[in-house]
């Protein structure tokens, strides 16, 4: 601050003296003003965009299909419980269904009821099961959503991808919609992730049931132009 100070005195106290002469002499011309540096235009980085559905590829996995089974294991004394009563009141419909025309009305209208509890007790048993089943399966599926992070990191970066979309989802439900662009790196990440886990093999492939408890079903492919 005083060097700045003692330099701006001097200048002024030479302006004094030279304040005579100063009418006298012709003025010079002013300096042109210093041309300021452009800024480099800014580069355009190209973006490689990954697709993925997040829910699809945790229950694709190894893993994930292992918790889907676990948890269908557990439910399956109900689902029995449920098979059984299911097959009671086909086979008591068919006896109402064919009952001689001398059965009382009576009988008829009793076992109609009966077969009408039954099928209510049915229908809430079913539903309950269907509830608490597809409730354990999404638990466990997030659960291994929450282990796809590093491994999904880890597959951008080493094939240069600038940004991650999550497809999971139908628009309506908060999807993105993605109809055009991107490239799907699910079963890449699938394969990778199973790869991270050798120890979780995928349960052998069973045949599917109506009263199984089971994830929703995956949403169609987005068309692509």
């Amino acid at each position: 601050m005083n060097s700045k100070f003692v330099l701006v005195a001097a200048l002024f106290a030479g302006a004094m003296t030279t304040a005579g002469v100063a009418q006298t002499t012709s003025p010079e011309a002013p300096a042109a003003p210093a041309t300021k540096p452009q800024a480099p235009p800014p580069q355009a980085i190209p973006a490689k965009i990954a697709v993925i559905e997040l829910t699809e590829v945790a229950a694709a996995t190894n893993e994930g299909q292992k918790a889907i089974a676990d948890v269908q294991k557990k439910y399956e004394p109900t689902k029995n419980r449920l098979d059984a009563l299911k097959t009671e009141i086909d086979s008591l419909t068919k006896q109402l269904q064919s009952a001689p025309a001398t059965m009382p009305d009576e009988e008829k209208a009793s076992r109609a009821r009966t077969i009408d509890t039954k099928q209510k007790q049915f229908q809430r048993d079913a539903e309950d099961l269907q509830t608490s089943g597809n409730a354990d399966i999404q638990d466990a599926i997030n659960k291994v959503e929450g282990k796809l992070a590093p491994v999904i990191v880890k597959y951008l970066q080493g094939n240069g991808y600038t940004m991650l979309l999550d497809n999971t989802g139908q628009p309506q439900q908060g999807g993105l919609n993605l109809l055009w662009g991107g490239t799907d790196i699910s079963q890449a990440v699938v394969d990778a992730y199973n790869a991270s886990t050798p120890g979780i093999s995928a349960p052998a492939p069973s045949a599917p049931s109506a009263a199984r408890p089971r994830p929703a079903a995956p949403k169609p492919a987005a068309p692509k132009q």
